[in-house]
């Protein structure tokens, strides 16, 4: 029985290259999913459950991944009609999971500044609760980090908190017993900018970062999955039998 024709038969070891991009490509949406998922774990109290199942799906269809490349690895070199065509099938999953993925990034982006608005404002009204600790750790820490005050600027805490945090002002290291920013005295430096604007942009800037993977990715499986239905359908004529190619 005659083997591939000439054309077949070379792009049937470059899909057996592609699986290897392939895997890289899986352990990239597991790397991109891991690192903005650690991000996000850190500011969970500030965003919605949207900002999570990102991340999650890509590490998931990374992982699915892997067992999808030996389909394609087998199926290539053994020209098994069915591995190929399983493989096929299942790479057209993925891409739509990545390019679902893809486009949920960029759609979380434009909607971030909402998402994290309600948060920020029932949590400001928490901060000085004692059994809220974590809130208002979280609070500082993002005031500190981003150099930002409130939800839109100083004030929006003197209606909650009475007084403006110490994490909403830079001072001089020796003026620490304070409870406030209005109690320091000498070279002190308010914070002018709202959180709301500063950590919505950097939250969405990871929103993006899923996305760009997802889409850049994607098209890259759409390029398999024209490789892999070209390779099942000249295995198909080989052993002169029918199927979906």
């Amino acid at each position: 029985m005659t083997g591939l024709t000439g054309s077949a038969n070379c792009i049937k070891y470059v899909l057996f290259a592609f699986n290897f991009v392939f895997v890289i490509t899986g352990i990239i949406l597991i790397s991109v999913g891991v690192a903005v998922a650690a991000v996000y774990d850190n500011y969970t109290l500030f965003l919605a459950s949207n900002f999570f199942s990102i991340p999650t799906l890509l590490i998931v269809t990374g992982a699915f991944i892997f067992v999808i490349a030996f389909f394609g690895c087998c199926g290539a070199i053994k020209e098994h009609y069915c591995m190929i065509f399983s493989f096929s099938v299942l790479l057209g999953l993925i891409f739509i999971l990545e390019l679902a993925g893809g486009i949920s990034g960029y759609v979380l982006r434009n909607d971030a500044e909402s998402l994290i608005k309600d948060k920020l404002r029932s949590t400001m009204l928490e901060y000085n609760q004692t059994n809220k600790l974590d809130v208002a750790y979280l609070w500082d820490e993002v005031q500190r980090d981003f150099h930002c005050c409130g939800l839109n600027n100083y004030t929006d805490w003197l209606d909650t908190y009475h007084g403006i945090p110490v994490s909403c002002c830079s001072f001089e290291t020796g003026a620490l017993n304070v409870t406030s920013c209005q109690n320091i005295e000498g070279n002190t430096r308010l914070y002018e900018d709202g959180c709301l604007e500063k950590f919505s942009d950097f939250i969405s800037g990871h929103a993006v970062s899923l996305g760009a993977a997802g889409i850049v990715i994607a098209v890259i499986q759409f390029v398999g999955i024209f490789f892999a239905c070209y390779i099942a359908r000249e295995i198909r004529i080989k052993h002169g039998g029918t199927g979906p190619f």
